[in-house]
């Protein structure tokens, strides 16, 4: 399952020789992340399509969070001017919120209730 999931992450993000060590890693947690959530009774196995695809999804937002940290947002000198849309926050957050709704029908319930509070 993890060679699945570093497969679909690199095809996501498209990684440098750099980077590829850091996706692997990105990974590995996405997967213990994800498994750390599911159901009673719901095994990574169960849901192996929806779980490799969310757990790219999850590695390949944690590596476009650390391309888009700390880039040039713009630079002039003379009459040429170069400008760096580094910011992958957007696409990060747009990747989690959706790795995040495929796997919801396989998460346990983790809201937070009061119920017959007595005053």
């Amino acid at each position: 399952m993890h060679e699945t999931i570093l497969s679909l992450a690199e095809a996501i993000v498209s990684p440098s020789d750099q980077e590829q060590p850091l996706l692997e890693s990105l990974c590995v947690c996405a997967e213990a992340q994800i498994a750390g959530r599911l159901a009673r009774g719901v095994t990574p196995e169960g849901c192996a399509e929806t779980f490799t695809c969310a757990a790219a999804l999850l590695a390949a937002a944690g590596l476009l969070s650390c391309r888009g940290a700390g880039g040039t947002e713009q630079f002039t000198a003379g009459e040429v001017s170069l400008r760096f849309s580094g910011d992958t926050g957007g696409a990060a957050a747009a990747l989690q919120r959706q790795a995040e709704a495929m796997m919801a029908p396989y998460w346990q319930d983790d809201a937070f209730a009061f119920r017959g509070v007595k005053g």
